[in-house]
């Protein structure tokens, strides 16, 4: 199957930190007002329109229906929680009030304590994160906290020494020894800075942007300015998409990532907002990220992880609300113009979108990215020609390609293929392979390709084969080698991978198609009509609608390829 994708750019934590909110029930109707009565001005509807207001990612609106909801009905429990989160994520001043009567919410305290944090009160905010119960995600999370004040009330050796005994055989020690580096650097201990930030590094699964700056930021400040940079051009490597940003990065290298306790709590938060990101915990990171927010509004970090999760949830608006917070002058300002663009195209204003990526292009001409996404949204939308002038132009602004270049290429191939210029597109897919031979994407997609030409079938089996082993839950790489078995006549075992495929897909009008296929190769004619008859009603490509019709009108075999020139009827 021929994915047409575009780039864009832990340990499994208890989740007890918001004990009775986001999953408490909904109120019963008839206890929604005093009098009984079901009206869309008594709690039970005010309650119904903030949980549809929390389901829109409006939290101002959200907010002012639970507080109307508890002001019908004062001391419900379950609204008092719902109505103190909405304020929170909404920045709502009732929240203040409504946490100090909850002492026993976890997230409750967490927010008192940032207003401790910004008062100045350090040790009554050591005290209150001291006071959480050592369970679940606050387990986790406490010894950071408590440590952060301790520094924040000068008291860096004792900060330290909270730290050290989870430094080892932990869960997220990695995290713990980055944030005790940070407070070591804070506190002008450099010896013991250097040798927690080596530590977190090696413990760390792999790079990100955050660690790459803070461990950057510290080489450079100590003097070690090659190294700083080797670590900020190492991005481009990991996240494609930074590297736009890679000379503002690069010139803000001696910024210190945490200049006070404030922003080390902040770090904190976010920290443990990604390892639940990664657990697809959305909701309770985005609390997490506005506590980190509220102690430092500035955060890019923290603004591009909540925009993430917004997007992923389709709260398109508010994920661009988020990203318009940050400045121009941040180092990352270019990578949150491209998502901003990305945003833009996504809510339906493609032509400002297309515009938004054109001057990207021209402010940043030594970057092939503005072009290559400007080619990405001209694909998809089916415009082949204009796509490829726009990648034409994204790969002259690369002298020399390298391995992480083989994107470029393999967007213009799909190009070229849609628009039925095949000798391109085979010219592209083999250079993008060159570039980066196992790639499952490229494997794929010049495999299957061949596979449906009925060209080179034995090398597009191994090319897809490959791409299987490096992807084996992909169900379009498994529909991939369902159809080239099935062209080469090992009927049974396509039916069975094509069976895999649907079942991980079943979605897809192209895998039903195919399976429907391979049931008529095995004489399954009744389910090859069934299958046939199911991917029509999958929204499948005008062409390939057209080729079902002519199935199911006609019944005509699917022809099996003897060799690699052999003609092939597949598809007509």
């Amino acid at each position: 199957m021929q994915p047409a994708r575009s780039f864009r750019r832990a340990a499994v934590l208890g989740l007890s930190l918001f004990t009775a909110s986001l999953a408490a029930g909904p109120l019963s109707a008839q206890t929604a007002t005093r009098d009984g009565r079901d009206t869309r001005t008594g709690a039970y509807g005010a309650y119904l329109a903030g949980r549809f207001a929390t389901a829109q990612s409006d939290p101002a609106r959200a907010a002012s229906e639970f507080l109307h909801a508890l002001a019908i009905r004062p001391g419900d429990d379950d609204l008092q929680q719902e109505a103190f989160l909405a304020g929170l994520m909404a920045g709502r001043p009732e929240s203040a009030a409504l946490a100090r009567q909850m002492p026993d919410s976890q997230a409750a305290q967490l927010y008192l304590a940032n207003e401790d944090i910004l008062a100045g009160r350090w040790s009554a905010a050591e005290q209150r994160f001291a006071g959480l119960p050592r369970e679940g995600l606050t387990q986790l999370l406490q010894p950071i906290l408590v440590a952060w004040t301790q520094q924040g009330a000068g008291h860096t050796e004792q900060a330290l020494a909270t730290l050290r005994p989870f430094l080892e055989g932990q869960r997220l020690h990695a995290v713990y020894a980055l944030n005790a580096a940070l407070i070591a650097d804070l506190g002008n201990r450099a010896a013991e800075a250097t040798r927690l930030y080596d530590a977190a590094q090696k413990e760390f699964p792999g790079p990100t942007l955050r660690l790459a700056q803070i461990l950057a930021s510290w080489d450079a400040r100590q003097g070690h300015l090659a190294e700083a940079e080797r670590t900020i051009a190492s991005l481009a490597e990991t996240s494609p998409e930074t590297a736009i940003a890679l000379p503002g990065l690069a010139a803000a290298l001696r910024t210190r990532p945490v200049s006070r306790a404030s922003e080390g709590i902040a770090e904190a938060y976010l920290a443990l907002a990604a390892a639940l990101r990664e657990q697809e915990a959305g909701d309770y990171a985005m609390v997490l990220l506005r506590l980190s927010l509220t102690l430092r509004p500035d955060f890019t970090a923290a603004r591009l992880l909540a925009a993430e999760i917004l997007e992923n949830e389709r709260h398109l608006e508010a994920a661009q609300q988020m990203l318009a917070a940050i400045p121009l002058s941040d180092p990352l300002a270019p990578v949150v113009a491209v998502r901003q663009a990305f945003l833009t195209d996504e809510l339906g204003h493609t032509e400002k979108a297309l515009e938004d990526f054109r001057a990207l292009a021209r402010a940043y001409p030594n970057s092939s990215l503005p072009d290559l996404h400007e080619g990405d949204i001209l694909r998809v939308k089916q415009h082949y020609p204009e796509a490829i002038a726009a990648y034409d132009r994204a790969i002259a602004r690369i002298p020399s390609p390298g391995q992480n270049d083989w994107p470029v290429f393999y967007e213009r191939g799909i190009a070229y293929e849609r628009s039925h210029q095949w000798q391109l597109a085979e010219a592209d897919f083999r250079h993008a392979l060159a570039l980066s031979p196992d790639q499952p994407l490229i494997l794929n997609y010049l495999g299957y390709s061949w596979a449906d030409m009925g060209q080179h079938l034995a090398q597009a089996q191994q090319m897809i084969l490959k791409a299987a082993e490096r992807r084996p839950n992909d169900g379009a790489i498994v529909d991939s080698l369902g159809w080239v078995l099935l062209r080469q006549g090992d009927t049974a075992q396509a039916v069975k991978e094509l069976e895999r495929a649907v079942e991980m897909q079943p979605e897809d009008s192209t895998v039903n198609g195919h399976l429907g296929d391979a049931y008529w190769a095995a004489g399954r004619k009744l389910e090859a009509s069934f299958q046939w008859r199911r991917a029509l009603t999958l929204n499948p490509e005008p062409d390939d609608a057209a080729k079902l019709e002519a199935r199911l009108q006609g019944g005509h075999p699917i022809a099996v390829v003897a060799g690699p020139s052999a003609p092939s009827t597949l598809g007509e």
